[in-house]
């Protein structure tokens, strides 16, 4: 399969999602027993901790395909980034999706600002920089998916892994923008 293909996957996946006409293969001990002997998911999101977006749903994929990251605000820290250049240099994935929704707590929380405690605040020091990219009255929405955007560049220059497969073409970032209302994904 290749970066076309993968994209062209997720977009049909998330179509069905939307249409609720999920196939939900790949979801059982058959599957479960192809995978004990190794995983190579076609794709990565990197997904906001939120309990009302779960990728492999909004995707429609099973077990296996997608190697999900999941922390408050989509953003690209140490270890989100140490876990996805595993999936890039270990297991073949050759798509990122950067994967902001709509009424992130974590953008709305970083927007009020004030102190949210010391590990809180940390994290929401990742999203400063979208604020900052952003119009005085932009909304959540605006800084979500200039959250997404920057996450994106973040991947690229402060991994030599990630960096470098961007680079050669093996790997593809995408942002994208979770409509919580819709089910929609709609890639920026």
């Amino acid at each position: 399969m290749n970066i076309s293909d993968v994209k062209q996957r997720l977009k049909e996946g998330n179509s069905r999602f939307v249409e609720d006409k999920l196939d939900g293969k790949l979801q059982n001990s058959s599957r479960r027993d192809e995978l004990t002997s190794g995983q190579e998911p076609y794709a990565i999101v990197l997904s906001c901790a939120d309990s009302r977006v779960v990728p492999e749903l909004a995707f429609d994929a099973g077990l296996g395909e997608l190697f999900v990251v999941r922390v408050a605000g989509n953003i690209a820290n140490s270890s989100s980034m140490a876990s996805i250049e595993y999936a890039v240099a270990h297991c073949g994935s050759q798509v990122i999706v950067v994967l902001g929704h709509q009424s992130c707590g974590a953008v709305t929380a970083a927007m009020k600002g004030g102190d949210n405690g010391y590990n809180l605040n940390h994290l929401l020091g990742h999203i400063t920089p979208a604020i900052s990219a952003s119009a005085a009255d932009a909304s959540v929405t605006d800084v979500v998916k200039k959250n997404a955007e920057l996450t994106v560049k973040e991947l690229i220059n402060r991994s030599d892994i990630i960096g470098s497969a961007v680079k050669n073409g093996t790997v593809e970032i995408l942002p994208a923008y979770y409509n919580l209302d819709s089910g929609r994904v709609d890639f920026l």
